[in-house]
């Protein structure tokens, strides 16, 4: 028999990789002949440098870089030497976690650690990158990550912005002459599932901003700064950046990476599914495992699970998903292509303790779970 185990990240509990085998002890337990096929996932945000890595046999290397609020920090982006691809988490480096609440200034927050990974990366080799947006704690339309890779953003006076959003308020011009060259041969996967535009009610400032510590009045003021951001651009380059779906992603970040560089937007599991060949190691499976921590009507929402069996379905391959909490509304996904849906926990237990067992209770819940078709 074949399985294929490709469950994203139980959150605080296991990676993914970590979450295969488990998966993979439980498999063996009960099928010590079968096959199994890791595939560690992850659908662009939290996980995924670790799981492409994992999953393409790459590294995770470090890099000095600077954080939102201009501080030095170690950041871990994914390199995979033989394909040269660079796995980039943009929170690595701008993400919110690494920013206490009152240090949170989204009208001063900037995204130069982002360039300066991507800079890194370069300098190994890299000419392809996956790059996750999400959990950032900026909202300067990754200005300064275009800083940090050449480009230089002008006032009238030809002054250099300072780091944040609100500078971008006097963005007079663009110039690309120091750009790095060699951000033209290479290609950008956007791993993101935020479809909202760069500007208005549904942009980066209305929607995003107030997580990041916006009040109203800095929402409508730095909403503005970006619209005259997306007019330098569009005089600049052709390209109207405002209302494209997903320039609103990571404060703005996806709008950069839109106008600026060679950039293919999509559903973030779609990209990692991708990169790991997923529909390949399907295949002729019997079964697939997937899972990660909580399960929901959300996971409809692009959530790994939710891709990894729509991939399934086209091999006509059954789905089971494992997880440490069934939700409710669980029972849609019955709908969408999932043969089962298996809770992990067995027995009362608090939180921590749930999380510090989750690799023993994925085991042993697949463990179940096989000897239940062992009775098909």
């Amino acid at each position: 028999m074949k399985f294929v185990l490709a469950p994203d990240s139980f959150k605080e509990s296991m990676t993914a990789a970590e979450a295969v085998a488990a998966m993979q002890r439980g498999v063996l337990a009960v099928f010590p002949d079968a096959e199994c096929v890791g595939a560690p996932m992850a659908d662009g945000g939290e996980g995924t440098t670790e799981a492409l890595a994992a999953a393409l046999g790459g590294a995770v290397v470090r890099a000095a870089v600077h954080d939102a609020v201009g501080r030095p920090v170690q950041a871990a982006y994914g390199y995979v030497e033989h394909e040269h691809l660079a796995i980039i988490e943009i929170a690595a480096a701008a993400g919110i976690d690494l920013v206490a609440v009152a240090d949170r200034d989204p009208k001063t927050a900037g995204s130069a650690g982002v360039g300066e990974l991507i800079s890194h990366a370069l300098d190994r080799g890299a000419t392809r990158f996956i790059v996750g947006l999400g959990g950032s704690v900026t909202n300067d339309g990754g200005a300064g990550m275009l800083q940090a890779l050449g480009a230089r953003l002008l006032d009238e006076s030809g002054a250099e912005l300072p780091p944040g959003g609100a500078a971008l308020a006097r963005l007079h011009r663009v110039d690309l002459s120091a750009f790095d060259e060699r951000l033209a041969g290479s290609t950008f996967q956007i791993a993101s599932d935020v479809t909202n535009p760069l500007l208005g009610s549904t942009g980066a400032s209305a929607v995003f901003g107030p997580q990041k510590g916006a009040d109203p009045a800095t929402v409508l003021e730095l909403d503005a700064a970006l619209g005259v951001y997306a007019a330098v651009i569009a005089a600049l380059t052709g390209t109207d950046i405002a209302s494209r779906p997903g320039a609103g992603a990571a404060g703005g970040l996806g709008a950069a990476f839109l106008a600026f560089l060679p950039t293919e937007m999509r559903r973030g599991v779609d990209v990692v599914m991708d990169a790991v060949r997923l529909a390949d190691k399907i295949a002729g499976a019997d079964y697939v495992f997937t899972g990660e921590g909580s399960i929901d009507s959300q996971t409809l929402n692009g959530k790994t699970p939710l891709g990894v069996a729509e991939a399934a379905a086209l091999h006509g391959v059954p789905v089971v998903a494992f997880a440490g909490r069934i939700g409710a509304g669980a029972e849609v996904l019955y709908e969408h292509g999932f043969a089962a849906l298996v809770p992990i926990v067995q027995g009362v237990t608090d939180l921590p303790g749930a999380l510090a067992d989750g690799a023993a209770n994925l085991e042993r819940a697949v463990a179940t779970t096989c000897r239940l078709l062992t009775l098909a």
